[in-house]
């Protein structure tokens, strides 16, 4: 099963109580085309990625995310009692070595 075809699973299930029935239909392709995505069998066809974004809630750069992926990005907004809200990014990194390559990056740009 391939990234993609993991993620749009997932991603159906998660985001929807949409059958593969329902998604082909308002893809305009049969069940069983999308099964096959689904499945791995067959790879999706790029035409599809914007509209599948759209049902399902998401960006197209969600169905390329791997469970792997190095770096995880968490948005925290704050409301603090003078009505000014903070606004925070937390990154969640795999291991130390990322964290000093980081790190590193930022001594850099500095």
């Amino acid at each position: 099963m391939t990234t993609i075809s993991y993620n749009l699973k997932k991603i159906r299930e998660k985001n929807t109580s949409l059958m593969q029935k329902d998604v082909a239909e308002m893809l305009g392709i049969k069940q069983n085309t999308y099964s096959t995505w689904e499945s791995g069998e067959c790879d999706v066809k790029s035409e599809y990625l914007p509209k599948l974004a759209e049902i399902f809630g998401v960006e197209i750069k969600d169905f390329f995310k791997s469970k792997n992926d190095p770096i995880k990005i968490k948005q925290i907004n704050t409301d603090n009692k003078d009505n000014s809200i903070n606004n925070s990014i937390v990154l969640i990194l795999p291991d130390k070595d990322s964290v000093e390559k980081l790190v590193q990056f930022f001594k850099k740009s500095i």
